[in-house]
């Protein structure tokens, strides 16, 4: 049996089983939030000395006790114990023995399920901005690669076949692009998570004569959650950032099931740097891009944290339930995986050095000018799919006799369309393809210009 006596145990007629201090505890994972439990807890009593329900001496004695609380716990002299449960009656039973009666007070119109619903806002508040911060910084770290390489080009693909050329910034500023989409997710989750759920109690409230807007104000909440009912049970803006969190990792395994291919002797597009890379334990010679590798296996453990936090959530009733405990363990999960990701991806891109001259030197197979020639003959007036099928037939043809379009004679083109002229060269072959795209956000030098322009300028502004 458990050897220290719970807030709640004198309602029981027995203490409560050893296996089951083990299976309810959470504190050996919930103790993170000890910064937020204790900041929620000084705006609490504030508000409590506020409404005349403590004295400020009260008031004095728990501030000063829960800032040793603190102290303690950041230099590792705090000594953590599961019969405490969590992080809120740990601190709680430290307070108590700390100051004694004013202690006591503390919990006064508040119960565990509101406080833990504020801490876990307050949390993930500082964890959306540090993953904020991390894709700006994995922003400008493709963004300096890409202003390496604003004219070098490259195959793109769709089906991973050889579709058209594109300049090797655009390639990469496409992840920038990605990042930006998730980057205002998150900023919108942030938003959304941010009404205080402190003061709706258990699920109804209280009969005392609290201020909810107070403490609101104090811990930078935007408003409160104006029905009690749903706040102590609210964790829609956890399975939105494990969602958020899961893109995030969509998007890095993009990259790294890339950049995995781009390493490999078959393309040998890039060097990564040994700093990011491993080697066999019997394979002397192999150089293994297990880092990327890991990175696009951990956003499974992602994707299996938001299916997790979904499932918690589908099948309760209304109000607080225990399951909720639960939710910290895919929360933590989740913010943790990918914040790391994202630090490594970081690292891999800012050491990352892409071969161009070698690159370059194969943008002859693959009739990557195809689709600009089809435009050309859309722009003597042939429409686009008598110009597709054109095309087509002279790709066929240069197949069979070992030939590049560019390759073909004018009369080869006239026998197919009247329409040919003598110019027709001057729209074939990569790099005359690239310099010839038009539209807005195409992958040619002129546009990743104008991307490079925009993209330094607003990151710099963050």
């Amino acid at each position: 049996m458990a050897g220290k006596q719970r807030s709640w145990e004198k309602r029981l007629a027995a203490a409560p089983d050893e296996l089951t201090v083990d299976y309810v505890e959470s504190l050996s994972y919930d103790r993170r939030l000890y910064k937020y439990d204790i900041v929620g807890s000084i705006a609490h009593a504030e508000m409590l000395a506020r409404q005349k329900l403590i004295t400020q001496a009260e008031l004095k004695a728990i501030k000063h006790g829960l800032i040793e609380i603190s102290e303690e716990i950041e230099a590792g002299r705090f000594k953590f114990d599961k019969a405490a449960e969590d992080i809120h009656m740990a601190i709680e039973a430290a307070l108590i023995k700390k100051v004694g009666e004013p202690g006591e007070k503390l919990h006064t119109a508040r119960s565990r399920n509101d406080q833990v619903a504020t801490d876990i806002r307050l949390w993930l508040r500082d964890e959306i901005e540090t993953h904020q911060a991390k894709i700006v910084l994995l922003q400008k770290a493709f963004v300096q690669l890409a202003a390496r390489h604003s004219a070098d080009l490259m195959p793109a693909y769709t089906h991973l076949q050889r579709a058209q050329p594109t300049v090797i910034g655009a390639y990469l500023l496409s992840f920038v692009e990605q990042l930006e989409r998730d980057f205002t997710r998150l900023g919108n989750c942030r938003r959304l998570l941010n009404v205080s759920p402190l003061g709706s109690g258990a699920i109804a409230g209280s009969t005392l004569p609290i201020d909810r807007e107070s403490t609101a104000q104090q811990l930078g909440f935007s408003d409160i959650a104006y029905s009690s009912i749903d706040a102590i049970s609210d964790r829609d803006f956890c399975a939105e950032f494990i969602f958020d969190a899961a893109l995030i990792g969509a998007h890095l395994s993009r990259f790294a099931e890339d950049w995995i291919l781009f390493s490999s002797n078959e393309f040998d597009f890039i060097h990564l740097d040994d700093a990011f890379c491993t080697s066999s334990s019997m394979m002397p010679q192999k150089r293994n891009p297990d880092v990327l590798e890991l990175m696009r296996g951990k956003t499974g453990k992602v994707y299996g944290a938001l299916i997790g936090m979904l499932t918690i959530l589908k099948g309760q009733p209304s109000g607080y339930n225990r399951d909720l405990q639960e939710d910290k363990i895919h929360l933590f999960a989740a913010a943790d995986t990918v914040r790391a990701s994202l630090d490594m991806a970081r690292g891999i891109v800012s050491h990352t050095a892409f071969k161009a001259k070698e690159i370059a030197a194969g943008l002859r197979t693959g009739f990557l000018d195809a689709t600009a020639l089809a435009e050309y003959l859309v722009r003597k007036g042939v429409p686009f799919r008598k110009a597709h099928g054109i095309v087509g037939a002279l790709v066929t043809t240069c197949e069979k006799n070992g030939q590049e379009l560019s390759e073909l004679s004018l009369e080869a083109f006239k026998e197919c369309s009247s329409k040919v002229d003598s110019d027709v060269f001057d729209y074939l072959g990569a790099a005359n393809v690239a310099r010839n795209y038009a539209s807005a956000g195409a992958a040619g030098p002129q546009q990743v210009k104008q991307q490079l322009t925009y993209w330094k300028k607003h990151l710099a502004e963050r």
